[in-house]
């Protein structure tokens, strides 16, 4: 509608080629020296998509922009528009230089451009353009910007060396460190923009209009990996600890999240997660961290593993359920058909299964029980689910925040059977002031209601006897 396909012409249901990567060179190639030079085509090696428009960074470190783009209305200086491009567009702003990362939220663009004309260490620079409602540019202001604009704080002459960018709907996120040489290796995550849910993770519900740092999260870490949901932001240290904040009440999940106060939000600080693996709690040898509307996914153990959390609705989170995981939860993956099996030499049981296939009778039986067998799974995993829910709406009604792995008692773990008095005992001996008034608090609604229910059974047994007296005329 917009152009954000990067075509001329009317929407597209399959997937179709941009042809203006194959027409025309670099903006860096585009002069009267690359006109007696046979060109080269061009690569693609870094690609964003917002709400109704996409980027993309060629090897040579242009940046190419389609779909609703922000443009310079012909009112004059700072009037400022939308304007559908059909083809990707080059940047003219950073010719002589190199893009290196890129991202864009419902309408605005914040990109790391090199200060020379090659990338070299730290000499990144911010700059941010487009819809500036919410002070998501983080220029100081809320007025929009056709064209892009350096964010002061991470400017050329800045102490601080940015390194990763991350735009949710109205609001940024960076990562930077303190450029060399430094006593010691300092990261920090600054956010801008919109903070209505939490979602700058600054202990409050204001919106901010200049950069500033996400004070909760520990200095002595280095963040390798941010991104934004449209309400929330999530980062990963070096480390194997996950962050995240923001979201509206219910989307977003958080762990420990209050539903019972009038705050914004499900978390206005970073809150850590933990895997809940059977070995540790960090999450191994972490790659990247990737935010949707209301769920979060993370590559880990060195991009073998992904694990995932929020919202499940359309299976999303890729755990072979559909609802909504306070904890981080195992994505099923690889996948268990023949196509990603590791090549193996075949146990005697594998040659036994290649022999049954030439016996259609053994081949049907075969699969007659792997059959039975996966209704039987599908069967255990919808009971489990259930109980799953149950076991957490108990939980959080009693203790106020959802059930974890790290709540189920030990002795449970290992036996498979518990001793429930002694449990309760050893919970409210070590259990605070807090927790105790939150569990009076409980005891006495539940007696509550229980009167409640037998003094609406009591009146109901009076109005039917009533009813049945005046029938009878007694």
């Amino acid at each position: 509608m917009d152009g954000q396909l990067g075509l001329s012409g009317d929407n597209s249901a399959v997937p179709r080629l941009v042809e203006q990567f194959n027409e025309l060179g670099s903006p860096h190639s585009l002069t009267d020296e690359s006109e007696t030079k046979p060109k080269a085509p061009i690569k693609i090696c870094h690609v964003k998509a917002g709400g109704m428009m996409s980027l993309a960074i060629d090897n040579l470190g242009a940046l190419w922009m389609w779909g609703n783009c922000p443009h310079q209305s012909s009112g004059g200086e700072g009037c400022f528009s939308f304007q559908g491009s059909f083809t990707p567009t080059p940047i003219w702003d950073f010719y002589g230089h190199t893009v290196v990362k890129v991202a864009c939220g419902n309408e605005h663009v914040v990109a790391l451009v090199s200060a020379g004309e090659t990338h070299k260490g730290d000499d990144l620079v911010c700059y941010s353009w487009g819809n500036n409602s919410h002070g998501q540019l983080g220029l100081g202001d809320k007025e929009s910007r056709p064209r892009p604009e350096i964010v002061q704080k991470f400017n050329q002459d800045s102490p601080w060396a940015v390194y990763e960018v991350a735009c949710g709907a109205l609001h940024t996120a960076l990562l930077a460190h303190k450029k060399r040489p430094s006593d010691k290796l300092e990261s920090v995550c600054w956010t801008f923009g919109l903070g209505d849910k939490g979602q700058l993770g600054h202990g409050t519900t204001r919106s901010a209009l200049v950069p500033e740092p996400v004070k909760e999260l520990p200095e002595s870490v280095y963040l390798v990996s941010v991104d934004c949901g449209l309400f929330h932001t999530s980062v990963v240290s070096s480390a194997g600890d996950v962050w995240s904040w923001g979201m509206e009440k219910g989307l977003g999940l958080c762990p420990d999240a209050s539903f019972t106060n009038n705050e914004a939000g499900d978390a206005i600080s970073p809150l850590l997660y933990s895997c809940n693996g059977l070995i540790g709690s960090k999450f191994q040898d972490p790659v990247q961290v990737g935010c949707g509307a209301a769920h979060t996914v993370l590559v880990a153990h060195d991009g073998y593993k992904l694990w995932s959390w929020g919202r499940g609705r359309s299976g999303v989170l890729g755990n072979g359920k559909t609802i909504d995981c306070f904890i981080p939860s195992v994505v099923l993956w690889p996948p268990l058909t023949e196509d990603f099996k590791p090549e193996e030499s075949k146990t005697g049981g594998e040659e036994e299964q290649v022999a049954e296939k030439g016996d259609p009778a053994k081949a049907a039986e075969t699969d007659k029980r792997l059959s039975l067998a996966m209704e039987e799974m599908k069967l255990l995993q919808s009971k489990l689910s259930i109980m799953e829910r149950y076991a957490s709406i108990l939980h959080g009604s009693i203790f106020g925040k959802p059930l974890d792995e790290h709540d189920i008692p030990v002795s449970l773990k290992n036996s498979g059977t518990a001793d429930i008095a002694k449990e309760w005992g050893d919970m409210l001996e070590s259990a605070d002031r807090s927790k105790l008034v939150r569990l009076e608090m409980f005891y006495r609604n539940m007696l509550a209601g229980v009167k409640d229910k037998q003094m609406k059974k009591r009146i109901q047994e009076i109005v039917k006897e009533c009813l049945q007296s005046s029938t009878t005329g007694k």
